[in-house]
């Protein structure tokens, strides 16, 4: 499964823009988004390509679900994951 991050547009240069994903620089393609982009746009990337424009709101909603999730998961004890039953015809 791929999750795609909102992420600010910092620069455009043609068709390449450097974004902001949660605090790292990333160089990404514009070419496939279907409008025009700007600086301080938020943008769903995937595999280097920005695919779609997403209103800021969203992203910063999203942004922060994604951070809650990062917070929650290091708080979980790694002892109380419960092991997942083998696969019918497995062996182990």
């Amino acid at each position: 499964m791929c999750l795609a991050i909102p992420s600010r547009i910092t620069e455009i240069e043609n068709l390449t823009a450097t974004i902001d994903v949660l605090g790292a620089a990333r160089k990404i393609s514009l070419i496939l988004l279907p409008e025009p982009a700007a600086v301080d746009d938020y943008v769903l990337v995937h595999a280097g390509f920005a695919l779609q424009k997403i209103c800021r709101e969203d992203a910063l909603d999203s942004i922060r679900i994604l951070h809650e999730i990062a917070r929650q998961m290091e708080e979980e004890d790694p002892l109380k994951v419960q092991e997942r039953p083998e696969s019918p015809g497995k062996t182990p």
